[in-house]
């Protein structure tokens, strides 16, 4: 878990995390705050299969309530993180 982010409705927040997959590059970031059931996708360029991938992510969550976020990478084969990151989400 990545931690527990507080915001207030309709403002921006920036989450921050670092990917890794040694062998293989990380070719995107997705995000899911529904437990997986959809996910929204973030391509990442030129990423080396030796380097970890430093991403930022600014979402702007309308209404308050908390939120869990997950968090995956795919690499260039198209297989997934075998388990997401999480961070938890309280909007006021």
């Amino acid at each position: 878990m990545i931690g527990t982010i507080f915001a207030d409705a309709g403002n921006p927040i920036e989450i921050k995390g670092t990917a890794y997959d040694f062998g293989h590059s990380v070719s995107a970031i997705q995000f899911s705050l529904d437990g997986g059931e959809h996910w929204t996708t973030h391509e990442c360029k030129d990423t080396k299969d030796h380097l970890n991938l430093t991403w930022t992510l600014v979402l702007t969550l309308d209404e308050p309530g908390s939120y869990k976020m997950d968090i995956r990478s795919v690499n260039d084969r198209g297989d997934v993180s075998p388990e997401c990151a999480h961070v938890h989400i309280e909007v006021s």
